[in-house]
């Protein structure tokens, strides 16, 4: 399957029906699964044999959805976590531990970095944040001796900055780390970032992969790229024995290919439970199955409402790497040559008080919280998914408090543009 393009994976990856199985993929809802001996269960426990045993750890219908991910990621294994941030908590927590530091991009999505800079500094876990403009010398200069892992977004949320993964996955392996991206506003149709070199990718599976907002998940994708004994100092976790599992040395076991993954689930999942519903993987496979038509037409609208707002004598500034002009065109153009997504970020004359009066006046756009979804919605990240960062922190991730993020939906894009110019007449 991983040698078909996008478009067919999207439809019918990571599942494939024997004769007279269903069509579709089933939903396993169950949380125990039944064996004939405590041997064969033993050996599960013991992690050799491959099966399930707890719903917890492993669920076919969530095993089916991961490995679809994994192949429009083009990586080799992949696991279904309960949110977005629990996807990044993993990720990063599977090699970051107690007096262990990170190197993370400032421009990142404000819970992610709430995270990151608040609750695992409280586990010990430092963490130095760069400009995602930042020069080779300055990331170079963020790095410690116990620095376990880069991180970053495709596409900042909500500040739309596009990062240069293959300058972040460079200075990564020369200090012996991976690079971790959660590709969410992205998502593999428009950049896969595993072949610009990072090694991990994270999503958000609420957003553009449900694109419906009916299920909050995540996934964790592993690119089987990253040599983990060449660098087995670093990463005791992976390339020294588990004493909780009889002494078994992941990356000896699994290799590159599978090492990250099965720790991840083996322990961090068996320990904090995470887990995403089967029913929710149910319906995540339903909008992967029309990502590849979606993202187009995401992309399609927002290219025209940030052109509209663009040239609006009302609007101070637009964020959007497809415009000409944009900051982050050229680095667009490199990385996104498809479209970015339906995501745009503006400024109004007026700052927040202008924001406000232009939101209640909208009609077909709603205030949620939430992006990346068929329908079209909007929020003041300051005033809500940011509302925890500082005027500084919101200057250093790039969103001004008067900043406006429209997620363009489905539908047709001289509505969305009408119902703009309509709010804005009310300014």
């Amino acid at each position: 399957m991983n040698n078909y393009k996008t478009d067919t994976i999207c439809v019918q990856g990571g599942y494939t029906p024997g004769n007279g199985e269903p069509r579709q993929i089933p939903i396993v809802q169950s949380t125990t699964f039944k064996y004939a001996t405590s041997e064969d269960m033993g050996k599960l426990f013991d992690l050799e044999a491959s099966g399930y045993f707890y719903t917890r750890l492993q669920n076919p219908t969530n095993d089916y959805v991961a490995a679809k991910i994994a192949q429009l990621e083009g990586g080799t294994a992949a696991m279904l976590t309960s949110s977005g941030q629990a996807a990044n908590f993993y990720a990063l927590f599977n090699i970051a531990n107690c007096g262990d530091h990170l190197v993370c991009s400032s421009s990142i999505y404000g819970g992610t970095f709430n995270l990151i800079s608040v609750t695992m500094a409280k586990m010990g876990i430092e963490t130095t944040f760069v400009g995602p403009d930042c020069t080779e010398e300055e990331l170079n200069a963020a790095f410690r001796p116990n620095t376990k892992a880069v991180f970053g977004e495709t596409i900042a949320n909500p500040a739309l900055t596009v990062l240069d993964i293959e300058l972040f996955a460079k200075v990564a392996h020369a200090h012996g780390v991976p690079l971790i991206i959660d590709n969410t506003f992205a998502t593999p149709v428009n950049c896969r970032p595993i072949e610009w070199g990072a090694d991990i990718v994270t999503h958000s599976t609420t957003k553009y992969m449900d694109g419906h907002g009916v299920a909050v998940g995540g996934c964790i994708v592993d690119g089987g790229n990253f040599d983990w004994m060449a660098h087995a100092d670093k990463f005791p976790g992976l390339c020294t024995p588990d004493d909780s599992y009889h002494g078994i040395t992941y990356a000896e076991k699994f290799g590159k290919e599978g090492a990250f993954i099965t720790k991840c689930t083996a322990q961090l999942m068996r320990d904090f439970g995470s887990i995403q519903s089967p029913q929710h993987a149910f319906y995540l496979n339903l909008g992967l199955e029309s990502l590849h038509v979606r993202m187009p037409r995401h992309c399609e609208n927002g290219q025209a409402v940030a052109e509209y707002l663009n040239a609006h004598p009302k609007v101070a500034s637009v964020t959007y790497c497809g415009l000409p002009g944009d900051k982050y065109y050229e680095v667009g153009q490199k990385y996104l040559p498809n479209g970015s997504c339906g995501v745009v970020s503006f400024e109004l004359k007026g700052g927040r008080d202008a924001a406000n009066t232009f939101m209640k006046a909208l009609k077909l756009a709603a205030i949620e919280t939430h992006v990346a979804d068929a329908r079209t919605c909007c929020l003041n990240p300051a005033s809500s998914t940011h509302r925890q960062m500082t005027d500084e922190q919101l200057a250093a991730a790039g969103i001004p408090a008067g900043m406006i993020r429209l997620s363009c939906g489905l539908e047709n894009k001289a509505d969305l543009i009408a119902d703009l110019e309509q709010a804005l007449e009310q300014i």
